[in-house]
């Protein structure tokens, strides 16, 4: 099982990204595929989630700015985020849950991207 999160950058205040999750080793209708960030000396926090049958959550602080689809085909999960703010600046992981379902806790997801930048600056 790999997962490999791309697509950060550097992005201006109100801007918009794609970041993209490619999976191997498993089908994407097997695990809940989750997006974390983690801002220098924060804890990871939950972005959003979709399950293995295709349902979507949103954390509320991302909610209505945030997009999160994915593609079997590909085996390829994407995070479309948008009106970014500064306090956006993170690395953002994306995780998958052999479990299947979402949660907002990193415990469950035992299978980790390495990470991709973005930086949110004028």
């Amino acid at each position: 099982v790999q997962l490999q999160a791309s697509g950060g950058g550097l992005v201006q205040p109100g801007g918009s990204l794609r970041l993209s999750c490619a999976a191997s080793g498993f089908s994407l209708d097997e695990r809940a595929i989750g997006w974390f960030r983690q801002a220098p000396g924060t804890e990871h926090t939950g972005v959003a989630c979709i399950n293995r049958v295709g349902t979507k959550y949103y954390a509320d602080i991302v909610k209505g700015r945030v997009t999160i689809s994915r593609d079997n085909a590909k085996n390829t999960v994407y995070l479309q985020m948008s009106n970014f703010d500064p306090e956006d600046t993170a690395v953002y992981y994306c995780a998958a849950d052999k479990s299947g379902q979402c949660g907002w806790s990193t415990v469950g997801f035992d299978s980790w991207g390495q990470g991709t930048l973005v930086t949110v600056s004028s």
